[in-house]
């Protein structure tokens, strides 16, 4: 799909990764949505660097996407200020973490809440669109624990492995006018609470010995959303952390 002047929704686009997708698809002329649940200055920040970046517009709107009134009002009203939307990016998140066994379900419910229902949500309202127009795409961002369980964040690598089943089932849903794809990430942008054993922990377990940075990620979506001939797939863009404790393993052989 040619980006330019195509209308863009990314969700949890305000900062960090989901901001660095909105300045790559804004690169490409895209229109750019940038959704938000709380962050409305960073929110604001973002639209104003898009159309710096190369935006052909942008805006910034509020909705939480767990609940299905909201997500449709949200769809109306950038469909209303930019058009008919193309592409989505579900890059909301939660991160908690919890324990398991438990007798409080919060961050398990608030986790799928996000991850899980936001992206059904969201996809449900745009995809009728989609469909009439003959074209569309969406990516969904997930990480690593789709595949390999984190300890104490069994809210966060669930929710992540249902959303990367829930991709390829739009794409099977949605073929052939709509293409659903992920994007998985490793090590990207560390949080500002990482202090720098941190940091370089989680670069030793890359092959690269990088963290891949929000560039690479925003460029990984835009492939996804250029390729036509790409579907229900997933682009794994960590720096070869999944492969990193291979090389560890038989480093002393």
């Amino acid at each position: 799909m040619e980006l330019k002047d195509r209308v863009v929704v990314v969700t949890g686009g305000a900062h960090r990764v989901g901001r660095s997708i909105v300045l790559a698809l804004a690169e490409a002329e895209a229109k750019v949505a940038i959704v938000y649940n709380s962050s409305a200055d960073a929110a604001a920040t973002t639209a104003g660097e898009s159309i710096e970046a190369g935006a052909s517009d942008a805006m910034a709107v509020q909705c939480d996407v767990s609940d299905p009134a909201p997500v449709a009002s949200m769809v109306a009203d950038v469909r209303g200020r930019l058009g008919s939307i193309d592409v989505l990016v579900n890059s909301a998140s939660a991160f908690a973490r919890d324990t398991f066994p438990t007798d409080d379900f919060s961050v398990w419910r608030s986790t799928f809440d996000v991850v899980l229902d936001g992206a059904f949500h969201c996809a449900n309202a745009v995809a009728p669109d989609m469909v009439a127009s003959g074209r569309g795409s969406i990516v969904n961002i997930v990480d690593l624990s789709a595949w390999q369980p984190w300890p104490g964040r069994m809210a966060h690598s669930v929710a992540k492995a249902a959303l990367l089943a829930l991709t390829r089932q739009f794409a099977v849903e949605l073929a052939p006018a709509v293409r659903a794809n992920a994007v998985a990430l490793g090590p990207t942008i560390a949080p500002a609470k990482f202090d720098d054993a941190q940091i370089e922990r989680l670069r030793a377990r890359t092959l690269l010995g990088q963290w891949a940075g929000g560039v690479e990620a925003g460029r990984a979506v835009r492939y996804l959303v250029e390729a036509d001939a790409v579907t229900g797939e997933c682009l794994t863009v960590d720096s070869g952390e999944q492969y990193g404790h291979v090389r560890h393993r038989f480093s002393d052989e």
